[in-house]
This record gives structure tokens, sequence and C-alpha cells, in this order.
């Protein structure tokens, strides 16, 4: 993958959704590519600066309270009906905390993901934390299509970088936040101009 992602357009009539649950730099990413393209950022965090970014750039926020649900499914329903009324053709999971079940998944095209691993390896929660704890010389990031499953959708895109003896979490995620950002800028315009096939749950 290139840089030529970073400044190529989608089609005309792209529109995507962007769940996030953090500070929002993947959001960013995608935000300074495609800022014509996101229909509305999403999430389940009221305080999450992702939403604070997406206010700035003029994208609608959709934030709803996971503790009104008594049911994951039912949450994941009303989310998906909420982000369902933008007309998507895609969500896009950057920094989104929680496990998306069938009930959200099943209503768009598709939903891709970027988690902070070579996957299969290091799947779930503190990902670059398991890479320390394995000792591993090199990790990096993924880019795939969600399932149920955690972390267990096709790959689409993958870049490694390198793991230093003594290295803290945070020395490894500064090497790997360009390269997720790099990744799923690409991965979103790779899937929108068909060179990736579409993965329906």
């Amino acid at each position: 993958m290139t840089d030529r992602f970073m400044n190529e357009p989608l089609p005309e009539g792209a529109r995507f959704a962007v769940l996030a649950s953090g500070s929002g730099t993947n959001l960013q990413a995608l935000l300074d590519a495609y800022p014509e393209n996101i229909a509305v950022v999403a999430g389940d965090k009221e305080g999450a600066f992702a939403f604070e970014r997406a206010r700035r750039a003029g994208v609608p926020v959709e934030w709803l309270d996971p503790e009104g649900f008594e049911a994951r499914g039912d949450f994941d329903r009303k989310l998906a009906e909420r982000v369902a009324a933008y007309d998507v053709s895609l969500v896009v999971g950057a920094g989104y905390m929680r496990i998306l079940s069938k009930a959200f998944l099943e209503r768009f095209p598709a939903v891709l993901n970027v988690h902070p691993s070579l996957l299969p390896d290091f799947r779930g929660l503190d990902a670059v934390g398991q890479a320390i704890e394995a000792g591993v010389s090199e990790t990096g990031a993924s880019v795939h299509f969600m399932v149920e499953e955690v972390d267990a959708g096709p790959v689409v895109a993958q870049e490694k970088v390198p793991v230093h003896p003594g290295d803290s979490k945070e020395k490894i995620m500064e090497r790997l936040r360009p390269v997720e950002h790099k990744l799923l800028v690409g991965a979103v315009a790779d899937y929108f101009w068909g060179r990736t096939k579409a993965w329906k749950v």
C-alpha cells in the first residue's frame, strides 16, 4: 500500500459511517482523507474526543448510552438503526471498543475495523501488551472485515512494525498509529473502488 491512498478521492456518492469510542486519531485520518464522505460518527462514549473531532468537521454525531439496554443485541440493533438512517454503504470501526453482534453487522453491506496487531496474532483487548508479553520482535496493524467472533474476520490490509527490547506500549503505539491511519484510509478506498471483495455476515 502506498501513500497514493491518502489523496485518492472516493467514487461519487460514497458514504460511510465511523464508530469510535476514544480520542479518535484514526477517525481524524479518515476526516482528513474523506471529509465529504463521512456521513456520521457514532459510538457509546458521550465524552469521547472522537465526537469533538466530528463536530469540528461538521459531521453529525450519534451517541447511544449502552446503560439503557438490557441485552447487547438490543443496543446494537438501536445503534444500527441510528447509523442506517444516514444511508451509508460501509461502517468503519476506528477505535470502537464494544464487540458488535450480528444485530448490528447484518444491517450493513460491510463493516471494516482496524486492530493494532498482525492478525490472527494478539486478538482482543490490549494487543500491544500481548505482543510485549509474548516477546515478539515485530507486531503491526491490520484492517479486517468484522464478524461476530472478535478480530476473526478476513484481513484486507496489514503492515509490520518493529518491537525493540525495552519498548513501552506507548513507544510501540507511536510507531503503530501512522501505520493504522494509512491502512485504514487505504482500505476504505479499496472497498469503494471494488478492489476489496465485500464480506457479508
